[in-house]
């Protein structure tokens, strides 16, 4: 409405604008502006105040207030109209223009040199105010947002930049060795061959940007040959150098023939199939591999046979699933089948099979998929009443056992009868539990039918078949027969008789440890007693040490549980600890610690916590009383050797994430350690610095870093130092199959007796123990 009244000439509305825009300043300056005698010099000020500079200068002109006019020229920086107006219109005024004109010069020069010397004295302060009096806004912006950088010259260069002092920006940034800001400001300044070296030798991780900023360069300069040569080292040329050559498509075919690509060679057949050359396209697809397209063009060509040759051949899903869709059209139900199955879409498969009464390939399909797909196929058969025994197994195997007895009881299915029952739990029906124990007692599979009671309930029973049969009583199944305290289902003496009769039928089969438990249980401790005494277990062993308060003893329990799997269970590392902490035996907690630390180590690469060990030993032991000053400094300079390789490994580790190439120079150094092993495991180290390359690119490095490592430690499986995923990107860079190192498990040699899975299950539970105490 303000600028409305410019048009208007209303100035007693726009003082009301004015006021309620809170334009203070305006309104001041309208306010002053009353003294003139011209309506149009009143209304130019209200709209200089509004930034309408054209209309100012208009009405200016149109009340021949030239003074005033050459005053608003002169706020508005525009000195040579200024000079001008006052030259022709104004001369009263001429030499305070020129006056002020040249003051203004003098000011802008001294700020301009005052901002200079900020550049050597580092004063940033200053130079914001000598910017500001400049009107040097980008560059006053620049500097605003160059405060995020830590280094002081940065900040400098950033000033040296705006003010055109490139030699010392570029002085600056080597000094403190910010060469990616350096890389920014060659490429700013068009230095590109400096640009080039400054990231291939001092900020690799910005090499493939650089040299894609240098190709788009190139490429706006006209020079489509470099600008090839550095899309294909920025590995961009997969898209950039198509978009680029698409207006020359000859030179493009011969690009992608020459670079024999995949992805190129799947561009360019896509291109010809746009353009309908399909002959071209499918010659082009094959060199990708392509087989989905190649199955898709043949089919559009109405080659269905030699598309289904492609996908037997080849096996891929994708294509076998269009072909199976292309033959579903055409009512060709087997083939369909046949390639749908081949696609592992079971679920199509198996819908033809119901549509069609193709029953004999129904079940193996229905095996092949989901348990959806299995109760589907299962109520097929029980609708139609044929191939019973099909619907049996087809229930049981989708998890409804129930379903599957119920009916394998009525088809008189003994044979799969047997099988479903083995998988009964207790969340299945009480009755259904006591029918299929009546059939195993029949067959005098007595150890199926107690678990059959006991998930029934029924454990009175179960107990005496027990007794009578002379079945042993596992921990397991006690467990199971085992009553909560306050339980509704059974009386509390119930219980208690319960407890000491599966005590008691413990005790006759040489339990001694289960029916110590369950005498504890039942509450009968004198019972619990005898039995406890006949055990010689390690809970006797710890209570007795615990009562007994003697710091021999002590160490005797610490040692004796030391010998076993103290790995497995926390509370047994509890003790030791406990017990060689009261039999101040320290020398042999830091052991311990150590044994500790080595564990954390070799089986779960956790250096963090096996450096946490290993500080705790060496304060034990510098803390024990030693038969000789000698042997203790020894071990202490041992100790003290190892705990600075594992310090070194984990700084390493933890500084990856903020500064990668210290973390990798450590590493390397780490490398040439001559007594590393065991300490540090010379794979875990050389698998750190495979992996960093990889991440960054790197694979040819990576790849020659994994050689070493085989040829040095050849008995080493690379799978478990290096990720799967790593392996397969090196390998797809490098072009060279990489095949498995010898060694299994987590050691350095093959552990005999074991596979695979049962090492990793033996690890992790290993790994659960020592994490419960060393997790702080």
């Amino acid at each position: 409405m303000a600028r409305m009244c410019v048009k208007t000439r209303r100035l007693d509305v726009a003082r009301v604008c004015l006021g309620n825009m809170g334009h203070a300043r305006g309104a001041r300056a309208l306010r002053e502006a009353e003294a003139e005698p011209e309506l149009d010099a009143r209304v130019a000020v209200l709209a200089t105040q509004l930034g309408m500079l054209e209309d100012a200068e208009r009405l200016y002109k149109s009340c021949h207030r030239y003074d005033l006019l050459n005053k608003f020229y002169q706020a508005s920086g525009q000195w040579q109209k200024a000079v001008e107006t006052a030259d022709s219109q104004d001369r009263i005024h001429l030499r305070t223009t020129y006056y002020s004109y040249a003051k203004h010069m003098e000011s802008e020069a001294v700020w301009e040199n005052m901002a200079r010397m900020c550049v050597k004295t580092r004063r940033l302060d200053v130079a914001r105010v000598c910017l500001g009096n400049m009107g040097h806004a980008r560059g006053a912006r620049a500097l605003r947002e160059a405060e995020a950088e830590p280094e002081l010259d940065a900040r400098v260069a950033v000033l040296a930049t705006q003010l055109g002092m490139l030699e010392d920006a570029e002085r600056l940034y080597k000094s403190c060795h910010r060469y990616d800001l350096l890389n920014k400001f060659y490429q700013a300044s068009g230095q590109w061959q400096k640009a080039v070296e400054t990231a291939d030798s001092q900020d690799r991780i910005h090499l493939r940007t650089t040299y894609y900023s240098y190709a788009k360069h190139m490429e706006a300069m006209g020079d489509r040959k470099m600008a090839l040569v550095h899309y294909e080292k920025s590995d961009t040329n997969r898209f950039e150098v198509p978009r680029m050559l698409l207006d020359d498509l000859h030179a493009l075919e011969i690009y992608v023939n020459k670079m024999k690509d995949k992805s190129l060679y799947k561009w360019w057949a896509q291109y010809l199939e746009s353009q309908s050359d399909m002959e071209s396209a499918l010659r082009y697809y094959k060199c990708a591999q392509d087989y989905l397209s190649l199955v898709r063009v043949h089919c559009y060509l109405d080659n269905i046979q030699k598309a289904a040759e492609i996908a037997n051949e080849t096996g891929n899903r994708a294509a076998s699933y269009h072909l199976a869709r292309q033959y579903e059209s055409q009512d060709e139900i087997k083939q369909s089948v046949h390639f749908y199955t081949q696609a592992q879409a079971y679920n199509n498969a198996i819908r033809l099979c119901k549509e069609n009464g193709l029953d004999d390939q129904l079940m193996n399909l229905a095996l092949l998929s989901n348990p959806v797909d299995m109760m589907e196929a299962a109520c097929n058969y029980e609708e139609k009443g044929v191939h019973m025994d099909r619907a049996v197994m087809l229930y049981h195997k989708a998890g409804h056992f129930s379903k599957a007895l119920e009916l394998a009881f009525a088809t008189q299915q003994f044979g799969a009868l047997q099988l479903i029952a083995e998988e009964l739990d207790e969340d299945s029906e009480p009755a259904l539990l006591a029918r299929c124990s009546d059939f195993f007692i029949e067959h005098s599979q007595y150890e199926k039918a107690v678990e059959l009671l006991v998930a029934a309930k029924k454990y009175q029973e179960a107990l005496q078949l027990c007794l009578d049969q002379s079945l042993t009583i596992t921990e397991e199944l006690a467990e199971r027969m085992t009553v909560s305290r306050g339980s509704k289902n059974l009386p509390e003496e119930a219980r208690r008789e319960l407890l000491e009769s599966i005590a008691d039928c413990c005790m006759r089969q040489g339990n001694y440890h289960l029916a110590t438990k369950k005498y504890t249980q039942a509450g009968n401790k004198l019972k619990a007693m005898r039995a406890l005494l006949k055990s010689g277990n390690t809970d006797k062993i710890v209570f007795f040490a615990g009562v007994s308060r003697q710091k021999e003893i002590y160490i005797m329990a610490a040692n004796y549980l030391q010998s076993l799997d103290w790995r497995k269970n926390p509370l047994i590392m509890k003790n030791i600890i406990s017990f060689y902490t009261k039999g101040q035996a320290l020398d042999l907690l830091a052991g311990f610690y150590n044994a500790c630390a080595q564990v954390e180590i070799d089986e779960y690469q956790n250096y963090e916590k096996a450096l946490g060990a290993l500080t705790e030993a060496y304060q034990c032991l510098s803390k024990a009383k030693a038969h000789s000053a000698e042997e203790q400094e020894c071990r202490l300079a041992e100790l003290q050797h190892k705990l600075t390789l594992v310090k070194k490994f984990v700084q390493a580790r933890r500084l990856y994430e903020e500064d990668p190439g210290e973390a990798v120079r450590l590493c390397e150094v780490l490398q040439q350690e001559p007594n590393l092993d065991p300490a540090v495991r010379i794979g875990d180290v050389y698998g750190f610095l495979v992996e960093h390359h990889c991440q960054q690119g790197s694979f040819q490095v990576a790849y020659r870093t994994l050689e070493e490592m085989r040829k040095r430690l050849p008995s080493l499986n690379v799978n478990y130092y290096v990720s799967q995923r790593s392996l397969e990107a090196m390998q797809h860079a490098v072009g060279v199959p990489l095949s498995r190192g010898g060694g299994v498990g987590r050691g350095h040699k093959d552990r005999e007796g074991e596979g695979e899975g049962e090492v990793v299950e033996e690890e992790e539970e290993e790994e659960e123990a020592v994490e419960t105490h060393l997790g702080d």
